[in-house]
């Protein structure tokens, strides 16, 4: 780092608020990708102005700068690959507004998904995004990564559910986006240009989002099927049906038995596949909707319908679904995982195409994940330490990625790009839609400072 960069940088923040011995930095170059690269400085975020003026002196000095939350992204998207600094925001974690009669929340980004959730239902209120990690991970990583979860098959992803954004540019410039009222279309929507974008565009220091109204009831349904092939057959017959879910969840065969100890839920035994289901509402609307849903779950393969009773038997059950990424980390704590998605109606076909890849290369595939808008976690069980076993299974996700696209679907769903995918986003977007989206970036971050070396290939 230069000299004359670092001077100027210690008058600009304070002792308290910046890491620049390399022993301290460690820690902040890993995300949950378990990728790491050494940042050369550590800032952290207090306010507004202080990232106006840091964006200035690093756009002066060529120096990087990459945001960061709680560091749960998976693709490798806060990891200082070209040294610089790592705004942490940890430090900016107030929630700013409450406005209960407009339906909206103000928040900074350090601010956890929980923390939001927790101040909306004291209003009788939440935000409809809710990822697996909603206990630690931040606001401003939900926006930057588009992260939705199980919610989003009823209420939409966070492209939905925000309504203003305050950012800095890569210029240094201040720019507010979105309006507080639900209808607006003057000028581009640039709120959803810039939610998804990992950092690349602007740094979020400020976020208004959209609430909903929790529901009086709910109903949850745990279906076993004999194979994945009628549950995912299951999937597409209950979104073809009036009643949407608010959630719907598929965890296969080996998901299932990977969990089992780590679930007080009664699982089911010798099952290929199951799904959960989860609906919500007034107490009498939903009598009859939940007849819907289990006859539209019925087919010759279902083996067992439970229908949850008690907040005790909801809970195990959801916490059985969160125990699958940590159950995973434990078994292949190196394994590759994808979020890819495609329409609901092929999911069958999806399912039944990385079964026969699981064959052909005798890689084992776990899949689960969010059924109900076909976004599935496929899990690819590998040793990146084997060196034959690592060729088998790049070529293994090679043929994952192409039936995703032959399917009409999308390499990423929630995950992101990052590091570990910008490698396969031309096989998603032609040269003309790259080329555009480059000159976006230029426009916004002209001398790309912004987390640079992600989510484009290169």
């Amino acid at each position: 780092m230069q000299h004359e960069f670092l001077a100027q940088l210690k008058q600009l923040i304070q002792p308290e608020d910046r890491l620049l011995e390399p022993s301290l930095c460690w820690s902040y170059g890993y995300d949950n990708s378990r990728l790491h690269a050494l940042p050369e400085a550590v800032i952290f975020a207090r306010n507004h102005q202080q990232i106006v003026d840091l964006v200035k002196l690093c756009r002066k000095y060529q120096v990087p700068i990459i945001s960061r939350g709680a560091g749960t992204g998976t693709t490798g998207a806060t990891v200082p690959t070209g040294g610089g600094i790592i705004l942490s925001f940890e430090r900016m974690n107030q929630i700013l507004e409450i406005d209960p009669a407009n339906r909206l929340i103000s928040a900074q980004p350090g601010v956890t998904n929980q923390a939001v959730q927790q101040a909306a239902g004291a209003h009788g209120f939440f935000w409809a995004p809710d990822p697996t990690s909603s206990a630690v991970c931040t606001i401003g990583g939900n926006l930057a990564y588009n992260s939705a979860g199980p919610r989003a098959v009823k209420y939409g992803t966070t492209r939905d559910n925000v309504l203003q954004l305050t950012l800095v540019t890569g210029k240094g410039d201040t720019l507010h986006t979105g309006v507080k009222t639900t209808k607006g279309v003057v000028g581009y929507d640039l709120t959803r240009l810039i939610i998804g974008s990992e950092g690349t565009l602007g740094i979020i220091t400020q976020a208004t989002l959209k609430l909903l109204p929790i529901a009086s009831d709910k109903r949850t349904l745990q279906i076993s099927y004999d194979s994945i092939h009628s549950a995912a057959q299951a999937v597409s017959d209950i979104m073809a049906q009036p009643i949407t879910p608010c959630a719907l969840e598929f965890i296969d065969k080996h998901a299932i038995e990977m969990i089992r100890g780590y679930s007080a839920a009664n699982l089911p035994h010798h099952a290929g596949a199951m799904l959960m289901v989860e609906i919500d509402g007034s107490t009498q609307a939903l009598d009859e909707a939940i007849e819907s849903i289990i006859t539209a779950a019925k087919n010759t393969g279902c083996l067992e319908i439970n229908h949850a009773q008690s907040e005790q038997e909801i809970k195990a059950l959801w916490e059985t679904r969160k125990a699958l990424s940590p159950a995973l980390r434990k078994i292949a704590p190196k394994k590759i995982n994808e979020d890819v998605v495609v329409p609901v109606s092929r999911i069958p076909e999806l399912l039944d195409g990385l079964d026969k890849l699981s064959q052909k290369y005798a890689i084992p595939i776990v899949n689960f994940g969010h059924a109900g808008n076909g976004n599935i976690h496929v899990n690819l069980l590998t040793d990146p330490d084997d060196a034959q076993l690592q060729i088998k299974a790049t070529d293994c996700l090679e043929e994952v990625f192409q039936l995703v696209l032959e399917l009409e679907g999308t390499l990423s769903g929630e995950h992101g790009i990052g590091l570990v995918k910008k490698e396969y986003v031309a096989k998603e977007l032609d040269q003309v839609s790259l080329a555009y989206m480059k000159a976006i970036k230029q426009q916004f971050d002209p001398d790309n400072i912004l987390n640079p070396g992600k989510s484009f290939p290169e």
